[in-house]
């Protein structure tokens, strides 16, 4: 702008400077609550000592099977048919925090369970919310804590019927039933029929083939599809075939008590049914 003497200054806005520093001070403050946020959603494994002690030192755990159920129906099958037996030990924990899941809360959890005798046999029951951007994260750091060289990894995991896909009507007996996706390494015989196209595995079970099939660990992923919402005992004997070929260790209680069941299946709550 020119002054009364003609002379010419350069224009000067305190205003845009001042907005330019808040919006600087807005950058840094998103960015540090992105940081924080970030640091918040890790996952986090929790062993216990002796299996930390081993970790420590460089060594990787010694695992021919590694049995992940993903869901209440896949994780209560595992609690009545396999870890009755009390020869299991938990030995650690993953904690997940996201919108939908909060470490502490009720019986959401992540644990892992050993067997006494087959040290090399590691269960892990998985009832919590993984969100998309901790799924790969999961996989990775659960994954690399064992030792590859005779990991065979399969995952039990619930879904839908809804969500699957099929150019033949589904009847009203149809469900609950079994599908599986394996890896290319994987050479088990099958115990049921594969995953038709167009469906596509989602959430963690994706992740954790995606992670096998990336490191050529031989992996299958058994989906059980049912039409009832909530635990149901019919839904978690379609499990059965899939555990039958893991081995000695991994027994089966094809008969489990009456009251082991009750115990597992929740009753509805006819309160919370809207047409009651």
């Amino acid at each position: 702008m020119a002054t009364f003497f003609g002379e010419v200054v350069s224009a000067f806005s305190r205003a845009v400077e001042e907005d330019d520093e808040e919006e600087l001070d807005e950058d840094e403050e998103d960015s540090q609550i992105r940081r924080e946020l970030e640091e918040k959603r890790q996952v986090h494994l929790n062993w216990n000592p002796a299996v930390c002690d081993a970790l420590k030192t460089g060594d990787k755990l010694t695992c021919s099977h590694f049995i992940l159920a993903v869901g209440h129906n896949a994780s209560r099958f595992l609690s009545v048919y396999v870890l009755a037996s009390e020869k299991w030990d938990a030995v650690g924990r993953a904690s997940v925090w996201n919108e939908k899941n909060r470490p502490g809360s009720g019986e959401q959890s992540c644990v892992f369970y050993r067997h006494r005798d087959e040290p090399s046999v590691l269960i892990c029951q998985l009832t919590c919310y993984v969100a998309e951007d901790q799924q790969f994260q999961w996989a990775e750091k659960v994954l690399d804590c064992l030792e590859h060289r005779e990991l065979h990894v399969a995952v039990l995991s619930d879904s839908s019927v809804a969500d699957y896909k099929s150019a033949e009507y589904l009847g009203g007996n149809s469900a609950p039933f079994l599908r599986s996706l394996h890896t290319t390494t994987f050479n088990g015989p099958p115990v049921c029929p594969a995953l038709e196209q167009p469906n596509i595995l989602t959430g963690l079970p994706a992740a954790v083939l995606n992670h096998c099939q990336v490191h050529r660990i031989p992996a299958v992923v058994y989906q059980c599809f049912t039409d009832v919402i909530g635990t149901d005992s019919v839904s978690m004997e379609t499990y059965k075939p899939a555990l039958v070929n893991l081995g000695p260790s991994i027994k089966l209680d094809h008969c489990p008590s009456s009251d082991a069941l009750q115990k597992i299946v929740r009753t509805r709550d006819p309160q919370s049914n809207l047409y009651i």
